[in-house]
Parts: C-alpha cells; sequence; structure tokens
C-alpha cells in the first residue's frame, strides 16, 4: 500500500469498519486525514469509529469537520445527530447511577449501544447496573463476551466478580476483584467491592460461630453489624436478615424475628427458609392465620412430607383457635393435671357463681352467669378423658354427637360440691361473703 496515499487508507479503514475491527479502522482512518486534512470521507470514517467506541465528543468534531468540507452532507448531520443523543444518553445515566436509578442507567446505556454498539465503556456501566438489579446472568453475558474478547479488561472482571458477591460466591468473587486489581491497581470499585466483599464473609462466619456456640446475644449483634456492611447485596443480607431471626427467636424476640424475616422475603421472595422461620415464629405467637398463609406458600413451592405436615398442624391450630379456649376459661396450660383442672374450676366456680352476685345489677348479673356458665362448660369437657382428647386434637365436639347446649353448669357445680344443699353463699355485710358448707 502506498504510505502516503490518503484514500487507500481510507479504503482499508472502510473495509475494517465492515469487519466490525474499528480500533484498527480508526487508526487507518486518522492516518489519512493527516495525509489529506480535506478527505471528507476520511473524516466521516474517524468520527464513525469514535461513534462505534463510545466517544461521541470525538465523533462530534469529525462530523462537524465533515459539515465545514460539505455543508449539504446529509450523512453527516444524521451522525451529529446521534453524536448529540449519545451525549444525552451519557448525561442522563451519569445522573440516574447517582440516584441508584440502575433501570433508567439500562435504558440510556441501550439506547446509546444502538449507535456505540462497539462501546466497552457502556457495556460495563449496563452490565453494573443489571447486577446492582440483581439481574446477575445477564450481567454476566455482557462480562464474558467482552472478557472473551479483551481477557485483561479490569472492568469486566470486576463486574463477573460483582455478579458472583451478589449470589452469595464470596470466595470466587474475591478472585475476580484480586485479578481486576491486578489488572488495573486504582480500580477504587474493585478494590472496595474485595474489602466489603472479606469484611461481609467475616462478619458473617463470626456470627455464625456465636450462634454454634449457645452465645446468643452475641450473634445478634454481630449479624446486626454484618447487615451494615452493604445494603446492595440483596441475597447475603437476607440470609443474615433470617439468620438475626432465627438467634432473635432464641432470645424471645418474636416479633422482632417475624420483622426480620419479612426484610429477608422482600429481599428474596423465593427464600424459603424465611418463610418457615416466620411460620414458626406465627405459630409461637399465636397467629395461626398468618402461619398458614406462610406454610400454603411454602408448600405450593416445596411440596414434601415434612411442609404438608407443618401446614396441617397450623390449620389444625387455627380451627382450635377459632373454638372457646377452655383452658383459658379456667385459667390452666394446655399440660394442666386433673387435679389442677379440679382446683381451677372450684375457684372460678366460686367466683362467678349467680347467688354470689345477687345484688348486682342486672348487666353484671347477666355476664357473671355467662362466666359461670362457661366455667361448667369448660371443666365439663376437660374432666372427661375422652372428651378432652378429642378437644385437644381439635375435633368439633358438637358434631361429635356430645351437645354443649344439653348440659346444666348448676348440676355439673352441685355435683362437684356435694349435691344439694352440701353449699350455699351468704352475705355477711355489702360485698361480703362466706361460703358455708352443709
Amino acid at each position: 500500500m502506498c504510505p502516503k496515499n490518503a484514500s487507500y487508507y481510507g479504503n482499508r479503514a472502510a473495509t475494517l469498519m465492515m469487519l466490525y475491527r474499528y480500533r484498527e479502522a480508526l487508526e487507518d482512518s486518522q492516518q489519512a486525514v493527516r495525509l489529506d486534512n480535506d478527505f471528507m470521507k476520511g473524516h466521516l470514517r474517524e468520527g464513525k469509529c469514535h461513534l462505534s467506541l463510545g466517544n461521541a465528543m470525538a465523533a462530534s468534531r469529525c462530523f462537524q469537520r465533515v459539515l465545514e468540507l460539505e455543508p449539504d452532507s446529509s450523512q453527516a448531520q444524521q451522525e451529529l445527530k446521534n453524536a448529540e443523543s449519545i451525549l444525552e444518553y451519557e448525561r442522563m445515566a451519569e445522573i440516574g447511577f447517582e440516584k441508584r436509578d440502575f433501570r433508567m442507567v439500562v435504558f440510556c446505556m441501550d439506547r446509546a449501544l444502538e449507535a456505540a454498539a462497539a462501546c466497552h465503556r457502556f457495556k460495563i456501566l449496563k452490565a453494573e447496573c443489571l447486577a446492582l438489579l440483581g439481574r446477575y446472568p445477564e450481567a454476566q453475558s455482557v462480562a464474558s463476551d467482552i472478557l472473551r474478547m479483551d481477557p485483561t479488561n479490569a472492568d469486566a472482571l470486576y463486574v463477573r466478580g460483582l455478579c458472583l458477591y451478589y449470589e452469595d460466591c464470596i470466595d470466587k468473587a474475591v478472585q475476580f476483584f484480586v485479578q481486576a486489581l491486578r489488572m488495573a491497581p486504582d480500580h477504587d470499585k474493585a478494590r472496595l467491592a474485595c474489602r466489603d466483599a472479606k469484611a461481609l464473609k467475616a462478619k458473617k462466619e463470626e456470627g455464625n460461630k456465636a450462634f454454634k456456640e449457645g452465645n446468643f446475644e452475641a450473634a445478634y449483634e454481630l449479624y446486626s453489624e454484618a447487615l451494615t456492611i452493604d445494603p446492595n447485596n440483596i441475597k447475603t443480607n437476607a440470609k443474615l436478615f433470617c439468620n438475626r431471626a432465627t438467634v432473635g427467636s432464641k432470645l424471645k424476640k418474636l416479633e422482632q424475628a417475624i420483622e426480620d424475616c419479612t426484610k429477608a422475603i422482600k429481599l428474596d421472595e423465593t427464600y424459603i427458609k424465611a418463610y418457615l422461620r416466620r411460620a414458626q415464629c406465627y405459630m409461637d405467637t399465636e397467629q395461626y392465620e398468618e402461619a398458614v398463609r406462610d406454610y400454603e406458600k411454602v408448600y405450593q413451592t416445596e411440596k414434601t412430607k415434612e411442609h404438608k405436615h407443618l401446614l396441617k398442624h397450623a390449620q389444625l391450630e387455627l380451627k382450635k383457635s377459632k373454638r372457646k379456649d377452655y383452658y383459658k376459661v379456667l385459667g390452666v396450660n394446655k399440660n394442666a393435671t386433673e387435679e389442677e383442672i379440679k382446683k381451677a374450676y372450684r375457684k372460678r366456680a366460686l367466683l362467678h357463681h349467680p347467688d354470689r352476685h345477687s345484688g348486682a345489677t342486672p348487666e353484671l348479673q347477666k355476664e357473671e352467669e355467662k362466666k359461670f356458665k362457661e366455667v361448667g362448660e369448660a371443666f365439663s369437657v376437660l374432666s372427661d378423658p375422652k372428651k378432652k382428647s378429642r378437644y385437644d386434637s381439635g375435633q368439633d365436639l358438637e358434631e361429635e354427637g356430645m351437645n354443649m347446649g344439653d348440659f346444666d353448669a348448676n348440676n355439673i357445680f352441685k355435683a362437684f360440691f356435694g349435691g344439694p344443699g352440701g353449699f350455699s353463699f351468704e352475705a355477711s355485710g355489702p360485698g361480703n361473703f362466706f361460703f358455708q358448707f352443709g
């Protein structure tokens, strides 16, 4: 090729552009205009190469030079508009990134790449924002494409590491960050990400160690500290919230544990472990409807025997919770002995007996009579082993043929205290009573 002929360089530049070898084409087109500054096609090709590589400012200067040489060039006019559009998309993307509006950045970079298809810088920014949006496969694909063409590209190595880091593959992520820093020792983003990744891993492991050792207060604090390291790491933070919820439930901080599980699920809606932990906390706080909802979600996702059993148990407890709580009526726990049940009935029956409130207002008399009947009903069930067993198992006593409306609370009271005439209330003054046994 003649080293002094501008058109030869220009033609070779055009050929290289058809092969998408824009950097080589740029060198040839620049050599062409150095040899002949009035070579309009050389300036046009240089501008197109700059534009494809994402250098819109340099491209604009080239197209303006073309318009100086040929003011009516419609091609130069259109390419100048393309360059101005890219500059505007860059400006919008910068604002979007500062505002953490990563979707806007991806949109702007997609538009810019329509005219600047070979710009690694735009692709890297798009990939980074895709990673920050949790769209890891797309981000990895973009970074991998660049690394195939340029294995030493520090920005692409950084993005690959970022995706792994956000997918909770911290050890592999650190390897990519270190490799990026070898290629570009002053790569600030890779250095900060590497620091955060190491700190997050260390703090999480400290929390796990404290938990295994039974030091729950320390584990709770360590998980809390880990959560402040990087708010962008969605998957790891979801696990940390769930871990802290587990510790919180051990410390009887059940409402806080529920809140932490909810935060974990908000970060990762597919996190089954968080649903299970929250459901258990709901069970422990007798919020059975919420527990059933969570177990239903889990069972729809993973139809295992264990999950089916948990759902059935929660549904049973929900059903039981909608009945009268006879244990609560008598003021005893569900493991109360026969003697404790009798003792509780004695106390409550005497407290609410209608004769004791014969001098009260009609409203109070009605209320105490209702309570007296409930106490008798509770005792009639919990003192009968067969009825108690069915009640405890969640069976409907009415459906089992045990009509709870047929019993008489007074008969139960008389039977318990020894029959007719065996017991009476007598007033010794306003508001004072004493019990007399025959």
